[in-house]
This record gives structure tokens, sequence and C-alpha cells, in this order.
């Protein structure tokens, strides 16, 4: 058996699909700091290496989920992590459970290769660590921390800052009664003042940290472009692209891959939005979108047929507001600004 072979074998399970329960209220514990976030955080994340193949070098990518109460599942990804070496659909599944050992917890990974061998690995300090049939270190993924690679990214000459945190832009001329963290974060629930038509727009967000809630309770929020088209933002990593998870264009399109990051971990969205147009008060052509999601392009000039379901409008019209949804769980923003086009 190939090293590539035990590592895939040890999140296989016998599954196809990782399953979400939509839920409507968070039912569990929500983490905004990941100082105070439970014991099964540190694991949840992102691993990557290399295994061989035939002799040669293939790169994996493994994403861990919590589930609460040191329930995990992990996904693994031949050729690396979604964005950076994965060529969908091919991926395996398996579950982990924590336990504490001796010298410190320790996440157990069990799954069924191939050839209904059992296989296992664990993820201990930084890195998942496959065990081979005689018991030993048959390979070893560290654990990355990714950010995009427009994290922070500077507005350009032309740009109008809606909110930049302790820097200059006052917030409440650019946003309706907007509510500002200790921290200085911008909280869910709030609208620019100014409308927009053709613009580029970019956003940073984080999504709580709540391993016990399922489907559109676990970190929902959303950007209504022009206040009737989202954009959706949802804890939804390590889970298939869909039009009402993260990156998701609702009830219209899901993203081409889901670029999601781990909960808690700062997040991008570059977004270039064609307004529709009108003519003698008729709609003659629909609203268009493009989406990055932390740099990986997720959404190619996507039409949008009509308003979609959630925001504060209820007609299209040639110029909106920006929108972040309240859905209940307190998403976090900074860093957000546009760039209208002539």
């Amino acid at each position: 058996m190939h090293v590539s072979q035990a590592v895939l074998a040890c999140v296989v399970v016998l599954a196809t699909t990782i399953i979400t329960t939509p839920a409507a209220e968070p039912t569990g514990a929500t983490f905004t700091d990941p100082t105070q976030a439970d014991g099964d955080f540190t694991f949840q994340g992102e691993y990557a290496g290399e295994a061989e193949i035939g002799g040669e070098k293939l790169g994996v990518g493994i994403q861990v989920v919590a589930r609460g109460d040191g329930r995990f599942d992990v996904v693994a990804y031949p050729g690396g992590l979604p964005g950076d070496g994965w060529t969908p659909p091919q991926k395996l599944l398996g579950k982990g459970t924590r336990r504490d050992a001796g010298d410190g917890a320790v996440v157990t990974v069990e799954g069924v290769d191939w050839t209904g061998q059992q296989r296992r690995g664990e993820i201990r300090g930084a890195a998942l660590v496959v065990i081979g049939d005689d018991g030993s270190e048959a390979a070893r993924f560290p654990k990355v921390d990714r950010t995009s690679p427009t994290l922070g990214q500077a507005p350009p000459p032309g740009a109008v800052v809606i909110f930049d945190g302790a820097g200059p832009a006052d917030e409440q001329a650019t946003l309706e009664s907007p509510r500002i963290t200790a921290d200085g974060l911008l909280m869910e629930g709030v609208s620019t003042r100014q409308s927009f038509g053709d613009a580029r727009w970019h956003l940073e967000f984080r999504l709580p940290y709540q391993p016990h809630d399922r489907g559109q309770a676990r970190g929902n929020s959303g950007g209504y472009f022009s206040g009737c088209y989202e954009v959706q933002m949802l804890d939804s990593f390590g889970l298939d692209p869909q039009d009402n998870g993260c990156g998701g264009i609702d009830k219209a399109a899901p993203p081409a891959l889901n670029m999601c990051l781990p909960p808690l971990a700062w997040q991008t969205y570059d977004v270039d939005f064609t307004a529709p147009r009108f003519e003698a008060g008729r709609k003659v052509r629909n609203a268009r979108l493009s989406v990055r999601h932390n740099g990986v392009s997720i959404h190619d000039d996507v039409e949008i047929g009509g308003i979609t379901p959630g925001g504060p409008r209820r007609e299209e019209a040639p110029t909106g507001p920006l929108h972040l949804q309240n859905h209940g769980n307190p998403v976090r923003y900074r860093n957000i600004w546009v760039v209208p086009k002539p």
C-alpha cells in the first residue's frame, strides 16, 4: 500500500457526502474570540503536504471541521486544498474523535480503505499524522493558516471608504445606525447611506465559531449588493458548494469552488457588480456579479434574474445600498470600500 493510499484511506468513511441539517436558530455555544473557544478549536482547520503515489509526490489537502463535543468531519483533497491544487470533484470523507492523552489531547481519524481495511491517523501537535500498518508514522501533514491575498488591501484612488475601523472614515456618515464592537469591528445588520450602481467592492468578514450548529444557523450573514442581490456568508467550511452556502448567490448560483476558510479566520470578497439596466421604467438587462472569495474566482459575470431572498429591498433599481444582513449570528466586518464605475 502506497503512503498516499494510507493517507487518503485514513479519511475515508462509509458515506459520500457530508449532510447538514438546516436550523433556524443557533443551539450551541458561539465564540467570537479564538482565545475563548473550546478544546476542539485548535484541531479544526486545514492541513497540507505531500504523499507518494506510484513513486511520485502528490499534494494532499485536508480540512478538519469541528462538530461539537470532540467530534469532527474530515475531508481529504487529492492534489491540494481547494484553490491550491485540488481539481473537483474527487475527495474523500472521514470522521475524527478527540480524546485526552497523557501528553495532551489527540484527535483520532478513522476510516475504511478501498480494500475494506480499517485505517487511522492522528492529529497531534500541529500536524495530522498518518499511522502505517506497522504502527509507525507513515506521513505527516502540518497545519496551515491560509490568508487571502487581498486581505488588508488598501482602497485605491477614487474609492469610497465605507468602514475602516479606527481609520479616518466616519462610519456614522457612511452607514445607517452602525454598531461597533469594543475592538473596533463592524457588526451585522447595517446598510450604506449612499446608493451605488456599477462598482467594484472589497469587504473583509469573519465568521463566528459555532461547533454545535448546522446549516443556516452556523455563522450566517450576507452581502446584498444594491440591497437585493445576496452573496451569502456562512460557515460552510469543508462542505460542498451550494447557492445558500458561503460564496453562493442565494437561489441563483452556487460558487464554482467552496473557498470558505475555517471560522474566526478573516476572509475577503472582491466583487465586480454590474447593475440592471432600465428603459422607460422597464428592466432591459439583468444585474451581473463576478466574485473572488479569498482571491479565487468563484463567480464569473453571473447573470441574476431578480432579487434574492432576505434583503431589505423588494424591487430592482439602477442603484442601491450595500446591506450586511443580520441573521442572528455575530459576523464581523472590516476594511470595506467601493470604487464606483463611471
